[in-house]
């Protein structure tokens, strides 16, 4: 039973997001890119909304994540901040935006917060990107991590695999989660990792971690809206639980819209003026 449910809790926030963890409510986390979806998963009482960078994916058709700009970021955050009125909206800075600069990933956090109105950053990397994470959290901007499976990097790994199965790059993963702790970090992402790699993290960190392919054992799941609802099939890795098939169902709607209009059965009488 939900001790925050949509009724009772005005505005998700990083000391609520805690308090689910402490008291061992799991936190539920989607994507959303744009007003009319980010409305409909807010009101359905989910307690993060990701504005991720697989925007460049879902909604721009990239291969990767790496296209997509800040200002691309940034229109969609914006479009979702207008959404949602109670879930807690964290936002990806893209890909080239923190990383080795420490002063650029200040800019790029200020820009998204102050032109979005989000209120939180998400950054994937562990001790190579420790003086971006602490630059941006000198600003008061809360900073939600990203380890394992960073899509960021996916021409250095070369493959989606699963990371971290072998113990020396476990070991780091876990140091680096403990670091980005250390820093200040309200949460962290653990993508595609082994499940019990992922619950000693979970166990050996007092903040939230938020698993997408690392078991069951840790404080809250994310998925990738389109993902989830079936409107992209190609994607279909086996942390993936499909909810819908919306891809079926709209297909369905369009063909029967195409009929009405060739059949002259759209519009009627009764739906003109």
């Amino acid at each position: 039973m939900s001790v925050h449910s949509s009724s009772s809790v005005k505005r998700v926030t990083t000391h609520i997001l805690q308090e689910m963890k402490d008291s061992g409510e799991k936190i539920s986390m989607l994507t959303a890119y744009d007003f009319s979806m980010a409305k409909i998963v807010d009101s359905a009482g989910i307690d993060i909304v990701l504005v991720g960078d697989s925007a460049s994916n879902v909604m721009a058709g990239h291969e990767t994540t790496l296209p997509i700009t800040l200002d691309q970021m940034i229109y969609h955050a914006s479009s979702v901040v207008r959404a949602v009125k109670r879930a807690f909206i964290v936002v990806d800075i893209p890909f080239g935006h923190y990383q080795g600069n420490s002063s650029e990933a200040l800019r790029s956090a200020i820009r998204i917060m102050k032109e979005s109105g989000a209120h939180a950053v998400k950054v994937e990397g562990g001790s190579e990107i420790k003086e971006s994470v602490s630059r941006i959290l000198s600003a008061g901007v809360p900073v939600m991590g990203h380890l394992g499976l960073t899509p960021q990097s996916i021409y250095k790994f070369g493959t989606y695999t699963v990371r971290a199965k072998e113990e020396a790059e476990a070991k780091k993963l876990l140091e680096d989660a403990q670091m980005l702790e250390q820093c200040g970090c309200f949460a962290i992402v653990l993508e595609k990792i082994p499940a019990a790699l992922a619950q000693k993290v979970a166990e050996s960190v007092k903040i939230p971690v938020i698993g997408i392919g690392a078991g069951p054992d840790v404080d809250g799941q994310v998925l990738v809206m389109h993902d989830m609802l079936g409107i992209t099939q190609e994607f279909k890795p086996r942390f993936l639980r499909q909810y819908a098939d919306l891809q079926s169902i709209m297909t369905e709607a369009f063909q029967n819209y195409i009929k009405d209009v060739k059949d002259r059965k759209f519009p009627t009488k009764s739906e003109s003026y």
